[in-house]
């Protein structure tokens, strides 16, 4: 089942497997009236309906190729991008834990796993709170530098052999670890998107490792006109 969230300015993004996307676009046209045309460039692929729908695709990994405006759908440029063979580090941090691999074409290879505890926030008052709060902040580093510190170990060493790094988590906790300079060159080849995750945990770095392939598509609607 293809995953969906919003985007902001209106639309939806949809998770779509590499094996699934002729299939997807299929349906695509035939619910919106069919499709007029297909634009390529070495960043994105734009699918224009009959309706005026779009669907478009960023390349995650490197560029487009071939690229130009053809009439109707053609899907030869998103097809070869993403059923390409690539290695790929996974990087996921949570404040609970983390989980790190490298998988090729969504099958872990290598991967560490860990947990740490880091306690929710107090809502007392007083000098209590803020020795909860800084025990809470303690915690928090120790998780961090853990994390760091494996995927130094685990990530830095085989930046060479990789074609891409796909992060996932929270945010912050991610923005914490982009200061350790041992981890400048995983960082470089980490691409945009951040994958939605819960706790890390093994099983969650094997689902990360096949939504890693997934292509993600951005729908929007044609505004309806005043009439």
């Amino acid at each position: 089942m293809s995953r969906v969230r919003p985007v902001a300015g209106g639309g939806r993004a949809v998770e779509v497997p590499p094996e699934r996307l002729e299939g997807w676009f299929s349906r695509f046209g035939a619910r919106h009236g069919g499709v007029v045309s297909t634009s390529v460039t070495p960043g994105r692929c734009v699918v224009t309906a009959v309706d005026g729908t779009t669907a478009s695709a960023s390349a995650a990994f490197g560029e487009f190729t071939p690229t130009g405006e053809a009439d109707g759908l053609v899907l030869d440029a998103l097809l070869a991008h993403a059923l390409a063979s690539r290695r790929i580090g996974l990087l996921l941090v949570r404040l609970g834990g983390h989980s790190i691999g490298i998988a090729q074409d969504g099958v872990v290879l290598v991967s560490t796993t860990d947990s740490r505890q880091v306690h929710g926030r107090n809502k007392a008052g007083g000098w209590s709170q803020q020795r909860f709060a800084r025990r809470r902040e303690g915690q928090a580093r120790v998780a961090l530098q853990a994390a760091a510190d494996d995927a130094a170990r685990v990530l830095a060493p085989r930046v060479g052999e990789l074609d891409a790094v796909v992060l996932g988590g929270d945010r912050q906790a991610l923005d914490a670890l982009r200061g350790d300079r041992r981890l400048d060159e995983v960082f470089a080849l980490a691409s945009s998107r951040v994958l939605d995750v819960p706790e890390p945990r093994r099983a969650v770095l094997d689902e990360a490792a096949v939504r890693a392939r997934a292509v993600e598509i951005v729908v929007r609607d044609q505004p309806l006109r005043n009439s």
